[in-house]
């Protein structure tokens, strides 16, 4: 009777836990009807519910993504939750840590020159991966709905917030304080980065490189050192800003040296190890807020005053 009544309590948590993270990802259902079958499908699939995953070959950068796509299309059906690439990486934060450390700069301190990053290898053969189970996802999914991104201009530092608490803080490049003609629209633009309220709209995994002046296409890049490298496979992040599309992205710069200036065509430019902790802190749907305040505060007193960019206070 007791073991019943223990069955019979999990089976309520579980079914609890299931509307609950339905209803995160869902935020304008307004009822949800559940019968007995559904209900015995939740505890079949909880008790079920797969819990590691171990890694078989060697995976490179270059494959990263395609891989990620096929665990996630492979056990999806197996969790009571929508697993997605973001939710199978932070719970194995590792993985963070190791794509950022392909990042051009931190290998040439270590005496390593890679001319291409896609053939580094990230989830080495034997590793093990472990797929959240329901308490866990449903906490990452809290998380990623209080999560904002938030990106002061004047101050180049792009800030990621969790429950209005300061995870990281990274230096930005931001958009030029000047008008340019571009290819890419075809008419003269005002470079400067876009300020407002909007939220990440789109992950580009696989992106192509253009110059936006001239429209053509490249492959390699010249780096701070002087050394020519291929481009990176490393995401770029759209943005929508006051419901606007903008084509204003979020994305990592071969030249750190352009960090803290005004210096894109109006993207904000990040550094290659940055981009992967705010791609993975930036799901989409997760909110943003680009700014441009010349005071900045500790303890509700101004402590410094941004040299003004752009010219706004005139």
């Amino acid at each position: 009777m007791r073991v019943r009544y223990i069955n019979l309590l999990y089976l309520i948590f579980s079914l609890v836990l299931f509307i609950s993270c339905l209803s995160k990802k869902q935020p304008n259902l307004e009822s949800v009807q559940i019968d007995s079958s559904e209900i015995s499908m939740v505890y079949k699939k909880k008790i079920k519910e797969p819990s590691r995953v171990q890694v078989l070959q060697n995976i490179r950068v270059g494959e990263y993504f395609e891989f990620m796509d096929s665990l996630v299309s492979k056990y999806d059906s197996l969790v009571p939750y929508s697993l997605s690439e973001h939710l199978l990486v932070r719970n194995n934060p590792w993985i963070i840590d190791t794509l950022a450390n392909t990042d051009y700069y931190r290998m040439m301190a270590r005496d390593s020159f890679v001319y291409d990053q896609k053939q580094m290898i990230v989830l080495p053969k034997g590793s093990q991966l472990n797929i959240p189970d329901s308490l866990s996802a449903c906490k990452l999914l809290d998380n990623f709905f209080n999560t904002e991104i938030d990106i002061n201009i004047p101050e180049y530092k792009l800030r990621v917030f969790q429950d209005s608490i300061l995870l990281y803080t990274f230096p930005v490049r931001v958009g030029q304080y000047r008008e340019r003609y571009l290819k890419f629209g075809d008419r003269v633009t005002d470079l400067r980065t876009k300020t407002g309220k909007g939220s990440i709209v789109k992950h580009v995994k696989h992106p192509d490189f253009y110059n936006p002046v001239d429209g053509k296409r490249f492959y390699v890049t010249r780096r701070d050192d002087g050394k020519t490298t291929m481009m990176p496979q490393i995401p770029w992040i759209e943005t929508e800003i006051n419901n606007v599309r903008n084509g204003q992205m979020i994305h990592p710069t071969t030249n750190p040296k352009t960090l803290g200036k005004a210096y894109s065509n109006g993207c904000i430019g990040i550094g290659e190890a940055d981009a992967w902790t705010i791609y993975y802190h930036a799901p989409l749907g997760t909110k943003l807020r680009i700014r441009y305040d010349l005071e900045t505060y500790d303890e509700g007193m101004v402590i410094s005053i941004l040299r003004d960019v752009y010219n706004l206070s005139n």
